[in-house]
């Protein structure tokens, strides 16, 4: 029995049910912590979708946003496009109009021309006749003296002789008839050669009269674009301010290049952009004023400086001039100044202001004019 008791008490089984436990804990707090890891895991992915999701909204409505700014830009290009189609529509009708009036004017100045032409050569023909009726005169006065010298002759011969015979008598007789016959073709000629000269008279008053029409007709053109060529500078002068890079030089507006272009380009800077709007506007305001029949044009004259320019783009300095100049017309004419009142000119440096080799003579020499004239 002491032995059976012994035995008995030698097996103890708590401890490995402390250790099963204590397992089954440590299994149970790695299950814990797999879980709590999980689901800080799935938390995060889960508010970073919500973020994404978030990005996402706030980039549709960026896109909603655009769409409709695109939406109301599209709808005010479609609105400038439909306004510029109708003012190119006014703008064709207008230069048919012109276009009507000039081939009027020409065929007005035509029939001028035509009539001139015709009272010139009236004019030498009846010259040519009274020459000739002159030269007629002339033989005939000729003729006359020489048949009074034979009368004079023939009655001297008659008093010395005793006796006429019928043959002297019939002779006489026939020379003054001859001579009175001269006298009245001489009054004949006289009388035409009177109504020539006062036909050439006359033809001559009308080609004054017309030549006085043409000059008064002329004097008023240039007057009236005189006129408007004073507004035109004085509404620029008043856009463009007292500027010290802008000068009026005779009939010339005269701009620096370095305000409407940078270095070696012909394209128009920010504040060229600005100061030809003015132009432009100041334009649109005169030739709306402007009669149509009046032939004026902007001419637009681009200049550079001595030194030479080799590139590309440009392989003179007359390319440079002709390009600068080129970009203002085509900028007035995007604007709305009729085209065919806008004419650019490239002079290269081949018409300086200032001779001399000094900056300040380059500075002037790069320049761009404006000058309204006459076509």
């Amino acid at each position: 029995m002491a032995v059976i008791s012994r035995r008995r008490r030698g097996v103890d089984y708590w401890p490995g049910f402390v250790d099963a436990l204590a397992s089954l804990l440590m299994v149970m707090v790695f299950v814990i912590l797999i879980f709590t890891i999980g689901q800080f895991v799935l938390t995060d992915a889960v508010s970073g979708r919500d973020r994404a999701l978030e990005r996402l909204q706030a980039e549709l409505a960026a896109l909603a946003q655009t769409l409709s700014l695109e939406s109301s830009a599209r709808s005010s290009a479609e609105n400038r496009s439909a306004e510029l189609t109708a003012t190119l529509a006014d703008e064709q009708q207008a230069r048919a109009a012109l276009s009507l009036s000039l081939d009027d004017a020409r065929s007005q100045l035509g029939e001028a021309e035509t009539a001139l032409a015709s009272q010139a050569a009236e004019t030498a023909r009846l010259a040519a006749d009274i020459a000739a009726l002159q030269a007629l005169k002339t033989e005939l006065e000729a003729e006359v003296a020489r048949l009074a010298l034979t009368l004079d002759t023939s009655e001297e011969s008659l008093k010395a002789q005793t006796e006429i015979s019928d043959s002297a008598v019939a002779q006489i007789e026939l020379l003054n008839r001859q001579m009175a016959e001269i006298r009245t073709q001489l009054e004949e000629l006289n009388k035409a050669l009177a109504t020539a000269n006062a036909e050439l008279a006359v033809r001559d008053l009308k080609i004054d009269d017309l030549g006085r029409e043409l000059n008064l007709a002329l004097a008023e053109r240039v007057q009236e674009l005189n006129r408007y060529r004073s507004e035109f500078f004085g509404r620029l002068r008043a856009v463009l301010g007292n500027r010290q890079d802008v000068q009026i030089v005779g009939d010339r507006f005269v701009f620096s290049s370095e305000v409407l272009f940078p270095s070696a380009s012909d394209e128009v800077s920010e504040d060229g952009l600005l100061q030809l709007l003015s132009l432009a506007d100041t334009l649109k305001t005169i030739s709306a004023e402007m009669p149509s029949d009046l032939p004026w044009v902007l001419q637009v004259d681009g200049h550079t400086d001595r030194r030479p320019i080799s590139t590309a783009r440009f392989p003179s300095n007359w390319e440079l001039s002709t390009a600068r100049a080129l970009a203002i017309v085509k900028f007035l004419r995007d604007q709305g100044v009729p085209a065919q009142r806008l004419a650019a000119t490239g002079f290269g440096e081949f018409h300086p202001l200032d001779n001399r080799d000094t900056p300040d003579a380059y500075s002037r020499n790069r320049r761009i004019e404006l000058k309204l004239t006459t076509r």
